[in-house]
């Protein structure tokens, strides 16, 4: 940064290498010499970001194992599960997020197929939320590689614009997590998010108020929040296939047709978006599942492939200091029908062992005269909650039945902390 910044409000140009500032719109920066710039006449007066992790599983990989860096990687499921993370690279060739992956793998065959490490990404995703943190405490995490952050009354604290501190948050995230960011800054998350995709990867957008209007105009509505395919559906019935469309019909008419629908589409096609960022916004489930290459009907078979996901959970609930008193099962049946089934404990939890006993006779139920594709365990329910052995170890019988499981995975989280994740396994572990 420069060594005395001009006012936050007059900032127009914001070098993203060394965060200097100018009040002149800029090519080059005549400090450092970086064409990398960012320039919008209203730079200085927005402070709502959305900051989003580029390919962020497949990043995560690659950081961890430099042999794929030039390599198309998907991340996913195996061959009847769905893309969860394709990287840059292999998106060249069309794979994208939530394709099944038999198709990513047709149209990309040399694409190096990794299962998910979900307790992995959640403890990367924690480092990247301690840097957002560390510039303000108005974090609104969205998943674990997107969050919307407010940076407003940041200037003073830091004296540089929310613009170079977002640029700052981006340098710190590649120095200490080894992965890159896209940021959006505007003056609400609508747009803030919209500006986020604008540049990728490792990009820095800005939609201000004077060009809110240009910049939606020709996208399509899909990309509207809660505009999904039945609704774009029904617009597109209607002729309203842009957000230009849209802005054309105007509030009145389109309050007319779809109702309070109609009146929210208005004003998000006009750049109004009012809702503020929430900090306090907490988890709501955390869960894992797997699609099976064949169709599994045998109970001892579901119950080998159940145990690594309440592992993948609990180390999930472990990293983010979370609890849950509500367990979900969810299977799917050869013929795609959903079955889900629940249970609430009195003793909230965070432990495997746990999840899994309380899920294993819902699957036992469940078993005769089926078969199944896909099974899923989640917790809810959530709240920051210590494991119980550093509590009352006497309280009653189940608060001290879930100390011994906590003993137990304590141990096994050492050694796996040390010596990796396979250094120790339970002997129902899936084979």
């Amino acid at each position: 940064m420069s060594l005395k910044s001009p006012p936050s409000g007059s900032i127009t140009s914001v070098c993203r290498d060394c965060l200097s500032e100018l009040t002149t719109i800029v090519a080059i920066c005549e400090h450092c010499g970086s064409d990398r710039i960012i320039c919008h006449s209203e730079m200085g007066q927005l402070s709502i970001a959305h900051i989003d992790c580029d390919a962020f599983y497949a990043a995560v990989e690659k950081r961890d194992n430099p042999a794929l860096k030039d390599k198309p990687v998907l991340i996913g499921g195996g061959q009847r599960g769905v893309v969860s993370t394709a990287c840059y690279i292999a998106r060249r060739y069309g794979p994208h997020s939530a394709m099944p992956m038999y198709k990513a793998l047709k149209l990309c065959p040399n694409a190096v197929v990794i299962t998910p490490d979900m307790a992995k990404y959640t403890s990367v995703s924690e480092q990247v939320r301690q840097v957002f943190e560390s510039t303000t405490p108005a974090v609104e995490p969205l998943s674990l590689d997107e969050a919307f952050l407010d940076l407003s009354g940041t200037s003073k604290l830091f004296g540089r614009s929310p613009a170079a501190t977002l640029a700052y948050i981006a340098l710190e995230i590649e120095r200490k997590v080894r992965i890159t960011v896209s940021i959006g800054l505007s003056y609400n998350k609508f747009l803030a998010k919209i500006a986020s995709d604008l540049d990728k990867p490792r990009g820095f957008a800005v939609i201000g108020k004077k060009d809110a209007i240009e910049v939606l105009h020709d996208m399509p509505v899909s990309r509207l929040p809660g505009v999904g395919p039945a609704l774009a559906g029904s617009l597109k019935v209607d002729g309203l296939h842009t957000i230009g469309d849209l802005q054309r019909q105007g509030k009145g008419t389109l309050g007319m047709n779809y109702g309070q629908t109609g009146e929210y589409l208005a004003r998000l096609a006009h750049g109004i978006d009012r809702r503020p960022v929430r900090s306090d916004r907490n988890s709501k489930t955390v869960s894992a599942e797997i699609t099976f290459p064949h169709d599994i009907g045998d109970a001892t078979e579901l119950r080998r492939r159940l145990w690594p996901l309440c592992e993948r959970v609990a180390e999930s609930l472990k990293a983010k200091g979370l609890s849950g008193r509500a367990i979900t099962l969810k299977m799917k049946t050869t013929n795609f029908k959903i079955i889900t089934r629940h249970s609430s404990l009195r003793v909230p939890t965070q432990l495997a062992e746990t999840i899994f006993r309380v899920v294993e006779p819902m699957i036992a139920r469940e078993i005769p005269g089926k078969s199944f594709r896909l099974i899923g365990v989640g917790v809810d329910m959530l709240s920051k909650t210590v494991l119980p052995d550093q509590g009352d170890l006497f309280a009653d019988n189940i608060q001290s039945e879930e100390t011994r499981y906590a003993k137990v995975e304590r141990a096994m989280d050492a050694v796996r902390n040390k010596f990796g994740h396979s250094a120790i396994r339970k002997g129902r572990i899936e084979t």
